[in-house]
C-alpha cells in the first residue's frame, strides 16, 4: 500500500459524483440573501440545513457590533492567545460566557471543533479513561484519540449501559470522564441527562456535556439547564457557530483546573485567536439569547410544524421533534437522488452518508431556524413530497 492509496475509495466516489453532475459536499452559496435564503446554482433557495437556529447571522445588533469592532480593532489578531492574540474583548467574552452559564471561568477557542479537541486532549491522557456516548461528534472522538486515553463507548442514550461500563472499571471509575451531547447532530435527539448525572454521581466520575446544538435551543444555556442538573455537570463545551451565528468555541467550568488547561492545551496555545468582529458579534448574540426568548419559542414552533408535516407525509424521521430533523433513507443512492431533487426544487438540506451516520443509515438532515417563515416551512415539506413523487414516477417508468 502506498502513502496515497488510502484515498482510492474517496477518489472513486468523487469521480462518480462528478460523472452524474452532483456534488452534495461542495455546495456554493453564490449570494446569501438572508438567514434563510441564498442563491445556489443560480436559483433562490431556502436554506434548511445551516444550524442557524435563532437566525442571528443577519441580526442588526450583531452586525453593528461586528462593524464597530472592525473599524476600531481591525480584521484580525495575527497571533495566538498566548502571544499577542489576547485583546480586552476576548477576556470580556470569557467573562460573559462564565456569567451566562453561572460558572467560575470560561476559555474561548477559535472553533467549536478546537474546543472539544483542546479540552479532551488536555484533560485526559494515557492511563485515563473516557466513557462516551457512541453517537458523539467527530471532534469528541478526535480529542479523545489525540490525548491517548482509553476510550470506552456506551450505547447511545442508555444510562444503564453507561452504569454497567463504569461498574466494570471498579476503582478506576472515579478517575473517568463521561462525555455526552445535549442534542445529537444527526438524529436530533437529546441525552437523558438527569439519568446520566445520577450514574456519574454514583461512581464519582466527571461529566462533560457538549451543548453545541442545545445552547439557545432547549433553554438559554442548553440541556443541563433544561433538565435541572447543571450542578452535576463539570465541564460544558459548545460553539458559536449554531445559535450564536458566528464561529468559535468555548469551555466553561467551576473547577480551578480549567486555568491549567488554558496553558497546557496545544489547540489553544498554538492557534490564532478569534477576530475582533467575531468576538463582538458573539457577545451581542449572547445578549440576544438572554433577552429574546421569543426566538427560541418561534424556533420550536417551526421545528414541530416541519416535523409534523413530514411525519404526516409518511417519512421516517428521527425519534423526537427537534430543530434537527433527520429524514431517513434506505440506501445512499436514493438519498443522493433525493437531495439533488430537493436542490432542484429550491430547498437545501444536508446529505449525510455512512460512515458519518449512526448505524450506517443514510439521511437528509434538516436544520430549522427561528427565522424561517410559516410559508418556508410549508414549502420545505411540500418539496419533500414532490421529490418523492418524482422519484417514484421515475422508478416505475
Amino acid at each position: 500500500m502506498s502513502l496515497l492509496s488510502k484515498f482510492e475509495t474517496y477518489d472513486a466516489r468523487r469521480r462518480e459524483l462528478n460523472r452524474i453532475g452532483i456534488n452534495p459536499f461542495g455546495v456554493v452559496q453564490e449570494r446569501v440573501l438572508s438567514a434563510t435564503e441564498a442563491v445556489i446554482n443560480g436559483r433562490e433557495t431556502i436554506l434548511a440545513g445551516t444550524n442557524n437556529y435563532l437566525g442571528l447571522t443577519f441580526d442588526p445588533d450583531c452586525i453593528s457590533a461586528a462593524k464597530i469592532a472592525l473599524d476600531e480593532q481591525g480584521t484580525g489578531t495575527t497571533g495566538s492567545r498566548m502571544a499577542n492574540g489576547t485583546f480586552a474583548e476576548h477576556l470580556a467574552l470569557e467573562r460573559d460566557l462564565a456569567e451566562f452559564f453561572g460558572r467560575r471561568a470560561a476559555i474561548v477557542f477559535s472553533t467549536g471543533f478546537l474546543a472539544n479537541l483542546g479540552i479532551l486532549s488536555t484533560l485526559t491522557g494515557r492511563g485515563d479513561v473516557i466513557v462516551l456516548d457512541a453517537d458523539c461528534h467527530a471532534s469528541i472522538y478526535d480529542g479523545c484519540q489525540l490525548g491517548g486515553a482509553e476510550v470506552i463507548r456506551f450505547r447511545h442514550n442508555d444510562a444503564g449501559d453507561l452504569a454497567k461500563r463504569l461498574r466494570r472499571l471498579g476503582e478506576r471509575a472515579a478517575d473517568t470522564l463521561v462525555v455526552v451531547e445535549g442534542i445529537y447532530s444527526m438524529l436530533g435527539d437529546s441525552a437523558p441527562l438527569a439519568d446520566i448525572v445520577a450514574v456519574k454521581r454514583e461512581f464519582g466520575a466527571l461529566l462533560l456535556v457538549d451543548e453545541a446544538h442545545s445552547m439557545g435551543v432547549l433553554s438559554a444555556r442548553g440541556l443541563a439547564e433544561a433538565a435541572g442538573v447543571e450542578a452535576g455537570v463539570d465541564f460544558i463545551t459548545g460553539t458559536f457557530s449554531k445559535s450564536l451565528g458566528a464561529t468559535g468555541g468555548f469551555c466553561v467550568s467551576d473547577l480551578p483546573e480549567l486555568d491549567s488547561i488554558r496553558v497546557a492545551s496545544r489547540a489553544y496555545v498554538f492557534t490564532a485567536s478569534l477576530c475582533p468582529s467575531v468576538v463582538a458579534s458573539t457577545r451581542a448574540a449572547l445578549e440576544c439569547v438572554r433577552k429574546r426568548p421569543h426566538l427560541r419559542a418561534q424556533l420550536w414552533r417551526n421545528a414541530r410544524d416541519l416535523y409534523a408535516r413530514l411525519q404526516g407525509l409518511g417519512f421516517t424521521l428521527g425519534p423526537e421533534p427537534s430543530p434537527v430533523i433527520a429524514v431517513l433513507q434506505a440506501q445512499p443512492e436514493g438519498a443522493l437522488a433525493f437531495w439533488a431533487g430537493l436542490l432542484e426544487r429550491g430547498v437545501y438540506v444536508n446529505l449525510v452518508l455512512p460512515p458519518a451516520t449512526p448505524a450506517g443509515m443514510s439521511l437528509l438532515r434538516c436544520s430549522v431556524s427561528a427565522a424561517h417563515s410559516e410559508n418556508q416551512i410549508a414549502a420545505i415539506a411540500a418539496a419533500f413530497g414532490a421529490v418523492r413523487a418524482d422519484l417514484e414516477t421515475t422508478s416505475a417508468a
